[in-house]
């Protein structure tokens, strides 16, 4: 009688314990690849963690001109935002006197002589 062969490419055909003992060794292959190869990360990590040298401002050289409108600018577009702001203090405040119609009793007027 002649002896049964059995194939190693056939993982069905494995035994569980087999199968298990190749996936093993191939996951330790990987991890141990993946250790030998230097990635990017672990290269430039210690690059970061170096301080930062220490730097002082002394001048900026910019025109009078260019400042100026660059500051306008800014005034120009803070109007929008005060008016946004506005409107939602305002929508805050007429929502308190509707759910607390008592505060109005204890609103504060002053008037000037």
């Amino acid at each position: 009688m002649p002896e049964p062969t059995f194939s190693m490419t056939a993982d069905d055909d494995l035994p569980r314990t087999i199968r298990r003992e190749r996936e093993a060794r191939e996951r330790q292959a990987r991890e141990r690849q993946a250790a030998a190869a230097p990635t990017l990360d672990r290269d430039v990590a210690p690059a970061l963690e170096a301080p930062a040298p220490a730097a002082t401002v002394v001048d900026i050289d910019m025109p009078f001109a260019k400042l100026a409108m660059f500051f306008m600018r800014g005034v120009f577009a803070a109007i929008p935002a005060l008016i946004v702001l506005t409107a939602i203090l305002w929508v805050f405040g007429q929502t308190l006197q509707l759910f607390f119609p008592q505060l109005l009793k204890m609103k504060i007027l002053i008037y000037m002589p």
